[in-house]
């Protein structure tokens, strides 16, 4: 089933400098193998070479983080939105 994705801006370079983008995916794991075929260099961007989402990428479906959900294998609905937002480091 086909979501929106919203993308970083530290990402847009791989996507033609879209904000949003459409994937497939019945899952978190397959969309962003989606996301690899339309936009090569996506998935090492969001995953480590475990396969994991990097510790530095937050991906959000909805409104919910999917670590606290079912982590690369959350279900996604036709029409919701993905987010994929990086970490945010620093202070003072």
């Amino acid at each position: 089933m086909e979501v929106r994705v919203r993308i970083p801006s530290p990402l847009r370079n791989l996507t033609g400098n879209e904000g949003e983008v459409t994937a497939s995916g019945s899952n978190v794991r397959e969309l962003i193998s989606d996301l690899e075929s339309k936009y090569p260099g996506m998935q090492e961007r969001l995953c480590d070479e475990t396969g994991e989402v990097r510790r530095f990428v937050n991906v959000f479906v909805g409104e919910e983080d999917i670590r606290f959900l079912g982590g690369l294998d959350t279900p996604l609905d036709a029409g919701i939105e993905v987010s994929i937002i990086p970490a945010m480091a620093g202070g003072s």
